[in-house]
């Protein structure tokens, strides 16, 4: 009977566990079109209407992430899956940077066949049920109904684990392809190993589009059955027991099958190593990481590596709280994409072709900076320091390789898909936080390079090398409109640039201070207040502007496309002065009319949340004096640009940069200006949010009385004193401690009024 009690006493603590951080997220938000209003305003094409979502399963900044397949291809702009996709042709090893209008490279699909064998990704398609999908970032599974197939996917930070269960007593097939949009995959299959070996080259968008990026995605694929039948196919022409094929180049896709007997047993279990270095690489990881076949034990694995990753902020709030919220840190941690081998071998940047090996530290790649200088990478700083000092060495090691340091890196080599140069905002803002353990020596000096510099040869600053307009930018300290970049995926967008590289030169003001090179940091300093030259003091609004001085023509503020600005308006462009504020209110005409334009922005709806430019500008109100402002705006725009369905973001994720304003903007406060270590308060959506920092302390933030109505600062206490400004500091976070906010329904005026030096330049 005591045995009895006993056993129906444990029966809450078995039946009711208690959820993790890894069980709130849901990996499908983002991957259909947006939900909310401001993207059907103001976006342009269908990329930009779409999260661009894949799920990702594996590991957090995983070399290699797995997702379902539901669009065969790697063309730019074209995401794995889309939720309202009815088929799945494939499950799918990839290196998409996540929520990006970018290109898949390198990658590979594994698709199982039940009868008859069917190649092309149309025909051998599969109808599922998103109710019949078990989605997490450490578990897939799916019922193919119509194939009558079960598949599974788990992986490793570099290799995965898929297993298929065939129910019917058809023919069990497994179809293995690279995506070479190309046609210039390869696949060798080796019966007496039950292995195959595939690699799929990697090619240059944006510069030196259709280029060889020097590098492939390698894979090693072995099966823990041995093959019935196998061979190859090239086209639409099948090849019964050849071993190899390799395509041609000429957009013709290549791939192989292997049958494999279920008679006895319907479970196929295919384990895939992946490199970016060589097959060599591929094979050393796989049996490093994934020397076994016991999907269990990975899924445990990386939902334990995600739990790690997740649980450095706790929050208490509702259910769907925390499903938005840690959904949104997941999102932050695909990129930047971890690149070396287990052992530290990884291809050179760019052009160069030797292979390296790291000596202390891991080597990433897939920074983009554009989009998460401004939270995602201040994020990372936040939480993983150590993991951040490998980001910058990095980013340090391509400047070295490469001979420049590069603007926007991705694919391992340089581009200029963006503008701006914010490797200098990303560095500088890890330093002033306390991020070491980098060479940031050489870090400057590349840096130094891109801000005096400009690239003299015409070919290697084709390839992505340099500042874009740098000639320009220092001779009129801006850049005028009659200066056009043809050597750049954006090829004018004069003004933008301007607003960029007046903060980029500041955030390498800040650096040149802090290593003593002084008069660098009194040059950048001037060069930063070039921002006054592009923002006409007679509207208050950034403006294009001939090299004569005279101001654009036909000006609309709120025109959302001009050639002169970057995926938005001038006026919404207006505010990326983030390093001085204060001159800027100055700039278009004092306190009160800068007020009024940016209750002008919010009450009109002409801002936009859905691409990056305008991120920070909610934060503005409190450098204005007005923070309870910022606390009804911010609420309103995480009520109403996220949500926790499939079409929840308003724009594209863009590496992790709309997750990351929302992790910070739920806990309560934001990095406006990365390069300064302060943060603005907004307004917490969480009850409780709890930071465990990577120096052991924590640090807690409480919103007493925190509701949907309850959303303004009545007043804050930190550490048990009064905090009269709506200002903290990143010492103040790192030093741990308590912020009580008292929340109320009815703003305080006055609390935050004060406008703390920290804003000022």
């Amino acid at each position: 009977m005591k045995r009895l009690l006993l056993l129906v006493g444990l029966l809450p603590l078995v039946c009711f566990a208690q959820k993790t951080p890894v069980d709130y997220v849901n990996p499908l938000i983002g991957s259909a079109p947006s939900t909310t209003e401001s993207a059907r305003r103001h976006s342009e094409g269908a990329s930009e209407l779409r999260g661009q979502i894949a799920p990702a399963i594996g590991h957090p900044h995983g070399m290699t992430t797995w997702t379902p397949q539901t669009r065969a291809t790697e063309t730019k702009c074209i995401a794995p899956y889309y939720y309202n996709d009815p088929k799945i042709n494939g499950f799918r090893a990839t290196h998409w940077l996540n929520g990006s209008c970018v290109q898949d490279y390198g990658s590979l699909t594994l698709m199982p066949i039940s009868g008859k064998l069917r190649i092309a990704a149309a025909d051998r398609a599969a109808s599922y049920s998103h109710a019949q999908e078990v989605v997490s970032p450490s578990y897939y599974s799916v019922e193919l109904t119509d194939a009558h197939i079960k598949a599974e996917v788990s992986a490793t930070k570099r290799s995965g684990l898929l297993k298929f269960t065939f129910q019917d007593k058809a023919p069990a097939y497994l179809l293995i392809e690279p995506n070479s949009d190309e046609g210039e995959g390869y696949v060798e299959i080796v019966p007496d190993r039950n292995e195959l070996v595939v690699y799929n080259p990697v090619h240059r968008i944006y510069q030196g589009s259709g280029q060889s990026a020097g590098f492939s995605g390698y894979y090693v694929i072995q099966f823990e059955k041995p093959f019935k039948n196998f061979g190859t196919w090239e086209g639409n022409e099948i090849q019964p027991r050849s071993q190899k094929v390799k395509g041609a180049g000429n957009r013709v896709s290549v791939g192989a099958y292997v049958e494999i007997d279920i008679t006895t047993n319907p479970v196929v279990n295919v384990r895939v190593g992946s490199s970016f270095t060589d097959a060599a690489g591929a094979r050393t990881n796989l049996t490093s990481e994934l020397a076994h076949w016991d999907l269990h034990k990975v899924k445990a694995q990386a939902a334990e590596a995600w739990n790690k990753e997740l649980g450095r902020i706790a929050i208490k709030g509702s259910e769907q709280t925390k499903t938005l919220f840690y959904t949104a840190l997941y999102h932050t941690k695909h990129t930047p994409r971890l690149f070396s081998d287990v052992d530290g071998r990884y291809p050179g940047f760019a052009d160069d072709s030797e292979i390296h090996t790291t000596k202390g530290f891991d080597y990433y790649c897939d920074f983009s900076l554009w989009d998460t200088f401004r939270a995602g990478m201040p994020l990372h700083t936040l939480l993983e320091p150590q993991r951040s000092s490998h980001f910058m060495q990095s980013l340090v090691t391509k400047a070295e390789q490469g001979g420049w340091m590069p603007i926007f890196p991705c694919w391992n080599h340089f581009t200029a898909a963006m503008i701006g140069d914010h490797v200098a905002s990303a560095m500088a803002d890890a330093y002033a936080k306390g991020i070491r353990g980098f060479d940031v020596q050489k870090g400057y000096h590349y840096l130094h390079q891109n801000a005096f510099t400009p690239n003299a040869d015409p070919k290697s600053y084709e390839a992505g090398k340099g500042r874009r307009a740098l000639v320009s930018y220092l001779k009129y300290n801006y850049i005028p409109l009659e200066d056009s970049v043809w050597q750049a995926f954006h090829k004018r967008e004069q003004t933008s640039r301007t607003l960029e590289y007046a903060y980029d030169d500041f955030c390498l003001s800040t650096l040149a201070k802090a290593l003593g090179k002084t008069a660098d940091y009194e040059a950048l300093r001037r060069r930063a207040l070039n921002y006054k030259n592009v923002i006409d003091p007679a509207t208050g609004w950034a403006r294009g502007r001939y090299a004569n001085g005279q101001w654009s023509r036909n000006f609309d503020p709120y025109a959302t496309r001009v050639p002169f600005i970057t995926e938005g308006s001038p006026a919404q462009y207006t505010w990326f002065v983030p390093h001085d504020v204060q001159g800027l209110i100055a700039q278009v005409g004092g306190r009160e009319r800068f007020i009024a334009k940016l209750d002008t922005m919010f009450e009109q709806g002409k801002y936009w949340h859905g691409n990056e430019p305008g991120n920070h500008t909610v934060y503005l109100y409190a450098y204005g004096g007005e923070p309870w402002k910022t606390q009804k705006w911010v609420r309103q725009l995480v009520e109403e640009e996220y949500s926790t369905d499939a079409g929840g973001l308003s724009g594209n994720e863009d590496g992790g940069q709309m997750s990351a304003w929302l992790v910070f903007s739920m806990v309560g406060f934001y990095p406006v200006c990365p390069g300064k270590p302060y943060y603005v308060l907004g307004s917490p959506s969480v009850e409780e949010a709890t930071l465990r920092l990577a120096n052991g302390k924590s640090f807690q933030l409480i919103a007493k009385k925190q509701s949907p109505k309850n959303r303004y600062i009545r007043s804050a206490v930190l550490n048990g004193k009064p905090l009269k400004t709506a200002f903290l500091t990143h010492e103040q976070l790192q030093n741990g401690g308590v912020l009580e906010l008292e929340m109320s329904e009815t703003p305080n005026l006055k609390w935050g009024k004060e406008v703390d030096k920290l804003s000022s330049y």
